[in-house]
């Protein structure tokens, strides 16, 4: 882990446009792969390479629509691009499926760390829901143990190649289960082995995330950190309960704050909730590329994302599952600059308040900033 020194920094106002001080994202992709990134809301199980699925189908009975990594790669995106997350989530059944044996998992895990270090980010977190691995005898432990001793092979690979990526988990609830106790004495058990903390994902229609109090009360209680999957498909009443009942420290999406703000006068007008979000500096971690998949806006122009960055909100840049949306954060900060005139202080100052969001111990998130993220943006 890093242990490092500490500065501040001073984020560009959010009113100032880069329109006219920097050039537009989509014409400096390579700046964009080079730039540091961080990653906090990616899905091991929507990461998975192709060709790893094909290789591992056989052996765990899974059938494939294509034998070609190409055109299963696109069959992904295909199905997943349907605008509606209860379609898009059946895309994880081929995923999950080939996902049930310890060894399966740590080649994943690996293959993730690798796939995100030579997209350029530094630091990213895992998440994914271990009741979902147990199908063919495997322990939630030993999941658990899979993915972390995945993560260090692929941290160990990267460094091996001269680069240097810091990879945690994120162990997840999953909406439509029967609700216990066991994944919150896991993210305790393993909060300095690998663990960053919990998340609850799923369907959010007709699935409360307050079914999982006593799990979220227990990491609580232990100093746990929390994020929950809110306001994308269901609104703002998903997101309170998500804070107010839950104690979430992040929102997963979240887009759905754009209905408290009023964007009809010269500046935003904040209601309650969304007040409460940006006053607290409560992250939300929006997936640009999924959000438009599962029906948030039909198309990147009229994604909430900027109108939520300039009523300050604390907003990051995230690929949610990188399969099913074929996309990397290089792709994500390209779309979003060429849909809003994004520039390079514009992804800087992103980039920062994604990393001030993570969930890593205090005094490696200081050295993240101030070694790692500032010096990566001034090299640029």
């Amino acid at each position: 882990m890093l242990h490092m020194r500490y500065g501040q920094t001073r984020p560009p106002c959010l009113h100032m446009r880069a329109a006219l001080r920097n050039t537009v994202c989509m014409g400096f992709t390579d700046t964009l792969r080079a730039a540091p990134k961080v990653a906090l809301h990616d899905h091991l199980d929507g990461g998975l390479r192709p060709q790893t699925i094909i290789d591992l189908a056989p052996e765990a009975g899974v059938e494939l629509a294509t034998q070609d990594p190409a055109e299963l790669g696109q069959w992904f995106y295909d199905q997943a691009n349907s605008g509606s997350l209860a379609q898009y989530l059946k895309t994880f059944a081929v995923t999950v499926g080939v996902m049930q044996r310890g060894d399966n998992i740590r080649r994943v895990a690996r293959e993730w760390v690798v796939d995100q270090a030579e997209d350029g980010v530094v630091y990213a977190e895992a998440r994914w829901a271990p009741a979902q691995h147990t199908r063919q005898g495997l322990s939630l432990e030993d999941a658990v143990r899979a993915v972390r001793d995945g993560l260090a092979d692929g941290m160990a690979e990267v460094a091996a190649s001269g680069r240097t990526i810091v990879a945690r988990q994120l162990l997840t609830e999953l909406r439509g289960l029967e609700p216990t106790t066991d994944i919150a004495e896991l993210a305790i058990a393993y909060r300095d082995d690998s663990v960053a903390g919990m998340d609850c994902a799923g369907p959010e229609l007709g699935f409360s995330s307050a079914v999982f109090l006593e799990s979220y009360q227990m990491a609580l209680k232990a100093n746990m950190f929390l994020t929950i999957h809110a306001g994308e498909a269901d609104g703002l009443s998903s997101i309170q309960e998500a804070l107010h009942v839950c104690g979430a420290h992040r929102i997963g999406h979240g887009v759905r704050l754009l209905d408290d703000i009023d964007l009809s006068g010269p500046t935003p007008k904040l209601g309650p909730v969304a007040n409460y979000i940006a006053s607290l500096r409560i992250p939300l971690e929006v997936s640009p590329t999924s959000n438009l998949q599962t029906g948030v806006a039909p198309d990147m122009a009229h994604h909430p994302f900027d109108a939520l960055y300039r009523a300050g909100v604390r907003v990051t840049v995230n690929c949610d599952n990188k399969l099913m949306s074929k996309t990397t954060m290089t792709r994500e900060f390209s779309e979003l600059c060429g849909a809003f005139g994004y520039g390079l202080d514009e992804v800087r100052h992103l980039t920062l308040s994604a990393a001030k969001a993570t969930f890593l111990p205090f005094a490696d998130k200081q050295a993240l900033i101030r070694e790692v993220i500032i010096p990566g943006f001034a090299a640029l």
